[in-house]
């Protein structure tokens, strides 16, 4: 397979994917979750539903709460008989008030989970995700750079590291941007966990930008003789079956824990599901095609 012969159909795809994704952040932005936006999270616990083994429905409960005059961003069962409110941020008065609203329509209800967080807090944790993605980037294009510092000619070390940030770059564009169009069209809002999802998405395609590159430094050396294009390509092959292998295995997993996992837990394998899928596709067909565009169109001798 000539991946590198076919390298700006590639890189076409991506801009096809990225595009709206971008348009959507810049024009909607993320529906951001209480950790950023401030806010109160309230699992609730109907207990004589549990006895009676009756279902509880989260837009009915939604509908109550909102009839008091709070206001509630989404609701979500966690099981048959407990649901998860995001709402406004709201004191004790408030959360006693519906409370007793609820306990008139379900009876007994119990607090699993609690939690009230204010804006100053929330703008800090906004501070503190950003931080860490940025830190990521420049500490994996800085190692990146650093290991490929021996790596035969006529490939670059920086061109390496650049080229995996890109392609680093390109996954979490993807992730984002797709998480923009669903917040806006399905109400689905980012929290702390998709920070965390974000920086395993990094991870995994550094990871699989890296096996690639690996291979390209090998066949550098043992193939001399053979211009970048072909290592690259040549080194692409040898390693598709093992990348696909790996993204695949990781992707039944996935799939398995979104379809059956715990709804606390969705927006964060969803997340992954995109990331991992996005990481494969960019270690492939954008980071190696880079290399070689980097050489052609960067390093490539200036004529006198």
């Amino acid at each position: 397979m000539n991946i590198i012969k076919y390298r700006n159909i590639f890189f076409a795809i991506s801009l096809l994917i990225i595009i709206p994704g971008i348009y959507a952040l810049s024009v909607w932005g993320l529906r951001l979750g209480i950790d950023f936006a401030g806010g109160t999270l309230w699992e609730i616990k109907f207990t004589d539903a549990q006895e009676q083994s009756k279902p509880i429905s989260a837009a009915e409960v939604k509908n109550l709460i909102s009839e008091l005059g709070t206001e509630v961003s989404s609701t979500a069962n966690t099981s048959e008989q407990s649901v998860i409110v995001r709402m406004k941020a709201s004191d004790e008065v408030k959360i006693s008030e519906v409370r007793n609203k609820l306990k008139e329509s379900y009876g007994e209800v119990e607090d699993a989970r609690l939690e009230t967080v204010g804006p100053v807090i929330s703008k800090e944790l906004t501070k503190k995700a950003a931080t860490a993605v940025g830190i990521s980037i420049l500490a994996i294009v800085t190692y990146v750079t650093w290991a490929f510092r021996k790596v035969a000619k006529p490939a670059s070390p920086l061109a390496f590291g650049v080229c995996t940030i890109v392609a680093l770059v390109h996954d979490v564009i993807v992730v984002v941007g797709v998480f923009a169009i669903l917040g806006h069209f399905f109400g689905i809002e980012v929290d702390s966990l998709f920070i965390t999802a974000l920086l395993t998405v990094i991870g995994f395609s550094v990871h699989d930008t890296i096996v690639v590159f690996d291979r390209i430094r090998e066949n550098l050396r043992k193939y001399d003789d053979f211009s970048l294009e072909e290592v690259v390509n040549h080194s692409i092959n040898q390693t598709l079956a093992r990348s696909l292998n790996t993204s695949l295995t990781v992707l039944f997993v996935l799939l398995a824990l979104y379809l059956f996992g715990g709804e606390s837990t969705k927006t964060f394998i969803l997340a992954l599901l995109i990331g991992v899928i996005s990481g494969t596709y960019s270690s492939i067909f954008n980071a190696s095609p880079l290399l070689v565009v980097w050489n052609k169109q960067v390093a490539r001798p200036k004529k006198s």
